[in-house]
């Protein structure tokens, strides 16, 4: 069976908790031989807890491997809730008919010197009885009231219970050490022990299935921008094509010398969107480059009408933006900006503060422009803007009744190399 990252993990988790687990006991009796000289190392009481958790283990790993899954993967919420009930059941018909009979225990051999004397120093009217166990009926006839030896000073004696064949010294019970409410009845407690366990382990399952989930959300998320933006490329790339060739085409009857000038232009721009169009990412360098090459192929096409300006920083970092996103822009401030018979501006300014790059157009808006219609675009700009930065971005266009503005502010990417 191969195991993923995930699984292991999760199984390092469960690997350290149980550890942790089984080597509490060995901690907690050299703690105690630490404080108490009259203890000794009790091996056989660390096996009999290590027994105990070993059911533990087993159920915990049946329910991990064979059952939780019906709830985490599979959905299975009432034959999962129906499992864990018979096997909860099964749990706590195997402590009762499993717990050690009382009858059986009884005290072995006198308590050692140093144990006598710290309950004399704490309670001097305490007389400890180290004869046999007393049975049930003798007990009973104690409480009553009725004089038995057990009673041998104003308070009674407890003897220590231990069962045959091993010594173990233990508080006194009474008072502060009385068990609390439930311990040893019908081992509630235990049957709740395992009710944590179970939902500790659902718990760390479904962590890690809702980080699974995310990784694969993000993948999905990722592949589905990648194919938008595919689209949407697809889109604008035949749509400035188209719109170069009809400049051309008005050069050839114009100017033939600049229509070849024009194609050369054109050959470099679609060398731009051959090889570098379909990169998420592109330097900054290269998509001005292009900028420059569609607005020096436009200057050939209008008059001295046309009043074109061009700001560009004179350093430019070496940072990325989308490919084709500029250009869009401009070419719309070319098609709705410029008229025949009026004098036109198109001005195009960037800027660099920091990490961020601050774009600005604006044109001239005439009669005969307004009355054009719109294509794709914008539309398309706006929507790989959102797809790329989400809220990381600001594009404000202003559609005056003389002058149609665009202002764009994107975080610029990490460094990128021509």
């Amino acid at each position: 069976m191969k195991i993923n990252l995930r699984d292991f993990r999760e199984y390092i988790i469960y690997l350290v908790l149980w550890l942790l687990l089984f080597m509490a006991p060995l901690a907690s009796m050299y703690m105690r031989t630490m404080n108490h000289s009259y203890i000794a190392f009790d091996w056989i009481e660390i096996f009999d807890i290590w027994k105990m958790y070993l059911v533990y283990l087993v159920i915990f790993l049946v329910h991990n491997f064979l059952i939780a899954p019906l709830f985490i993967y599979q959905r299975k919420k009432l034959l999962y809730f129906t499992t864990v009930l018979f096997l909860l059941a099964s749990f706590f018909i195997y402590q009762v008919y499993s717990r050690p009979d009382r009858g059986e225990m009884r005290p072995k051999g006198p308590r050692p010197p140093e144990f006598v004397q710290e309950v004399k120093k704490q309670n001097p009217d305490e007389v400890l009885f180290d004869g046999p166990v007393p049975s049930k009926l003798q007990k009973d006839s104690a409480l009553k009231g009725n004089t038995h030896e057990l009673c041998q000073s104003k308070k009674k004696a407890y003897p220590t219970w231990e069962k045959e064949g091993r010594r173990k010294f233990q508080h006194r019970p009474g008072g502060w050490f009385d068990p609390p409410l439930l311990i040893g009845q019908l081992d509630v407690i235990s049957v709740f022990i395992l009710i944590l366990l179970f939902g500790m382990n659902l718990g760390v399952k479904l962590y890690f299935k809702s980080q699974n989930d995310y990784k694969q959300m993000q993948l999905l998320e990722k592949q589905n921008l990648s194919q938008q933006l595919e689209y949407l490329k697809y889109q604008i790339n035949p749509h400035f094509f188209m719109n170069t060739l009809n400049n051309i085409h008005a050069l050839v009857d114009l100017d033939s010398e600049k229509a070849k000038t024009t194609i050369v232009e054109l050959s470099k721009m679609m060398r731009y969107l051959l090889y570098d169009g379909n990169r998420a990412f592109v330097p900054v360098q290269s998509e001005i480059r292009f900028l420059k090459n569609y607005i020096t192929l436009m200057k050939l096409r209008f008059t001295d009408k046309v009043k074109i300006k061009v700001e560009i920083p004179d350093e430019i970092p070496d940072k990325g933006i989308p490919p084709l996103m500029l250009i869009t822009f401009v070419e719309n401030s070319f098609k709705h900006g410029v008229s025949y018979q009026q004098e036109s501006i198109i001005n195009v300014e960037m800027h660099f503060t920091g990490n961020r790059f601050s774009f600005f157009c604006e044109n001239s808006k005439h009669q005969e422009s307004t009355e054009r219609p719109g294509g794709v675009g914008l539309a398309n700009v706006r929507k790989r803007l959102d797809l790329i930065y989400g809220k990381d971005y600001s594009l404000d266009i202003n559609d005056g009744e003389d002058i149609y503005t665009v202002k764009l502010d994107i975080p610029l990417h990490k460094t990128i190399s021509i």
